[in-house]
């Protein structure tokens, strides 16, 4: 069994991380302190091919792979967690696209999120009485005509303000099962009736846009329902299967990145006359740290490379969300318990990464869903 890179695997990681950290991760602080992302360095993303790397080269796509794209997660996240996030969730919406889409869409949505035309895309599925469970959620979508009328908000909506295309979902038989209850539709951010809420207000990721979306009588093109009515859910989990892999590998990075800097302080912080790396109780924090992170990088590359092999990855890719999120949030305790009180405040990068890494337990499925997920597969095997 081979785990060594490929020749083209390892040119992609190291042009992620020479862009990472040369461009992203001498920002990171600004745009978290300014709660703002800058647009100009998702531009100079897509042309690197970054928003598209499993989409087809014939939608404007890199079509490099997944584990090509979970190693470049990895190096964003280590650079700039609000970035990364922001690039899973527009990988994630083309590959949906590109998935359950007519060719009209695909020419017409994919082709701008590769090519940088729309900044980003954005996945409005959570509300606030359907997050964990999406077949509870209450936004509606009515047929008139050669329309779909939708009324409803969604919440914690990632890069809303600037996403060119929104999937959303909303319910088009209430009378049908929960499998077959809701649909999918491309709404774009100019339509009427489409509203984006103020930002909110966050504990890290701050530089990435997280909004309300308000749907009031918006008139949504029936072409632009996405599959079929009723494939809402399915659409919507083989959504969260693939983004789990993004935000498993983003983690991983924040972990490494967290982990590097108090490697590094340890090796010069001097108490009782010698570097605390000396002592073991510095050394067993990162030992066993470092251990998680590589175990969890090692998971979350086997899921996307079952991904990309085209065979069943769900189980895998909630077990390697699942270590890489866990993993990753006490990788950043220890890192701040390393720093002690330097640790807490916002001079050192740690205290930025423990906010960062907090939220990666909860979005695209809680850890908790994620267990569910493995014991489901454990318990049916």
């Amino acid at each position: 069994m081979d785990f060594s890179l490929t020749a083209d695997e390892k040119m992609i990681q190291e042009m992620v991380r020479g862009f990472a950290q040369q461009e992203l991760k001498p920002q990171a602080a600004t745009l978290d302190a300014e709660h703002k992302m800058n647009l100009d360095n998702l531009a100079r993303m897509a042309e690197l091919g970054l928003m598209g790397m499993n989409i087809p080269e014939a939608y404007g796509g890199a079509e490099v792979g997944v584990v090509p794209y979970s190693l470049a997660m990895t190096e964003v996240g280590r650079a700039c967690a609000a970035t990364a996030v922001t690039m899973s969730v527009t990988n994630m919406v083309g590959e949906v696209i590109c998935a359950f889409g007519t060719e009209e869409q695909k020419q017409k949505y994919v082709t701008r999120l590769c090519s940088g035309e729309y900044a980003a895309g954005a996945f409005g599925l959570t509300e606030s009485l359907a997050g964990s469970d999406p077949g509870s959620m209450r936004t509606q979508a009515v047929r008139e005509g050669d329309y779909y009328r939708l009324n409803g908000s969604k919440l914690f909506i990632t890069s809303a303000e600037y996403a060119g295309v929104t999937v959303v979902w909303a319910v088009t038989d209430r009378q049908a099962p929960k499998s077959r209850r809701i649909s999918a539709f491309l709404v774009e951010q100019d339509t009427p009736g489409f509203k984006v809420g103020k930002a909110e207000e966050k504990m890290g990721q701050r530089g990435s846009a997280t909004n309300e979306l308000v749907l009031e009588d918006c008139l949504v093109p029936a072409a632009n329902l996405l599959g079929q009515e009723g494939d809402g859910l399915k659409i919507a989990l083989m959504a969260l299967d693939g983004g789990r892999i993004g935000i498993g590998s983003m983690a991983v990075g924040i972990g490494y990145e967290a982990l590097d800097f108090a490697r590094d302080y340890a090796k010069e912080r001097v108490q009782f006359n010698q570097p605390i790396a000396s002592f073991q109780a510095i050394q067993w924090m990162l030992a066993d740290s470092y251990t998680e992170m590589e175990s969890a990088q090692l998971l979350v590359l086997r899921a996307a490379y079952l991904k990309q092999q085209k065979t069943r990855f769900s189980r895998e890719a909630s077990m390697a969300k699942l270590l890489a999120t866990e993993g990753a949030n006490r990788a950043c305790y220890r890192a701040i318990q390393i720093l002690g009180g330097n640790g807490y405040i916002a001079e050192y990068p740690v205290e930025r990464l423990y906010r960062d890494v907090r939220v990666t337990t909860i979005y695209e499925g809680t850890s908790e869903i994620q267990r569910l997920v493995i014991a489901r597969h454990i318990l049916n095997a």
